[in-house]
């Protein structure tokens, strides 16, 4: 009883709220979890250190400092997904750049959709289906908490993204093999084990990806398709699409994740302050028998 409470009572009348009502709360956030009540504070400014070890505090602190901003703008957007509309999702989140998904659509063939947590993921998955002509799919791990589980699912889902427990992935891929599917996995979370993973720089750090994305596009010879969110001013996103492989059976092993993972860097390099420092990316530690794998 207490999850439905909560939600009721603290989030709901928030989704309610017009968004330039929420950008109104997200300033007031900003200043609660970045200079009265720290949110992680040391893990994002480690982050950023270890990730531009070139860059002075200075600089690590402002882009700590817009980060956070853009974390509470965050936050607020997420809660807005429960009510949002249809006619505000066309609004704030637009698709360009999407020809290789319309293409690879046009030859019957189903695709991973495969970037980080980077910019809005949250309005991606709730407005995926208006702009991409394939049957949407997404992992997810499910929350301890079954109601808010359910909830969670039942928003993401209401304009068309079907949902799935990273553990049914194959269950997954087999009820949808008569349908043409774009499977979206994140390529940034922390592998769950150290040993099973593909280890590369990324952000001047060893570090850890998991399979997922090869080693499903492998086994079903889906082509693998960056995707890229933009923020273009505040609320306001757009996804871009770039073609990483049509063939991924033909590609050596790891070639796919060195590619995507080049890909993302790139994106945080150029705007660090969107991608999620907060997260523990790190917190898994090579091997000491496991090399880094070799840079294509």
């Amino acid at each position: 009883m207490l999850a439905p409470l909560f939600f009721y009572i603290f989030i709901y009348p928030i989704t309610l709220l017009p968004f330039r009502v929420i950008y109104f709360l997200s300033d007031g956030l900003f200043y609660l979890i970045y200079y009265l009540i720290p949110y992680r504070k040391s893990v994002v400014l480690n982050n950023l250190k270890n990730s531009f070890p070139d860059k002075s505090n200075a600089e690590i602190k402002d882009i700590a400092k817009k980060y956070y901003r853009h974390f509470c703008d965050l936050t607020v957007e997420s809660f807005k997904m429960f009510t949002v509309t249809e006619e505000q999702l066309k609004e704030r989140f637009i698709f360009r750049k999407t020809e290789a998904v319309e293409k690879l659509y046009n030859q019957k063939r189903s695709i991973i959709l495969a970037g980080g947590h980077y910019n809005n993921w949250e309005v991606l998955a709730v407005a995926c289906k208006q702009g991409l002509p394939h049957k949407c799919l997404a992992l997810y791990k499910p929350l301890k908490n079954k109601w808010f589980d359910k909830t969670m699912r039942q928003s993401r889902g209401r304009f068309g993204l079907h949902m799935w427990p990273t553990t049914e992935v194959k269950e997954m891929f087999e009820s949808e093999k008569e349908n043409l599917t774009l499977s979206i996995f994140a390529i940034d979370q922390s592998p769950s084990k150290a040993s099973r993973c593909y280890w590369t720089k990324f952000l001047n750090q060893e570090t850890g990806v998991s399979f997922g994305s090869e080693k499903y596009a492998k086994e079903n010879n889906f082509p693998v398709v960056y995707g890229r969110i933009l923020k273009l001013k505040r609320g306001h996103y757009c996804l871009e699409t770039e073609l990483v492989t049509e063939n991924p059976v033909n590609e050596p092993h790891g070639k796919i994740l060195e590619d995507l993972t080049r890909l993302l860097e790139k994106d945080i390099m150029q705007q660090p302050e969107f991608w999620l420092w907060s997260h523990k990316r790190w917190k898994r530690k090579k091997p000491e028998h496991v090399s880094i794998e070799t840079t294509f």
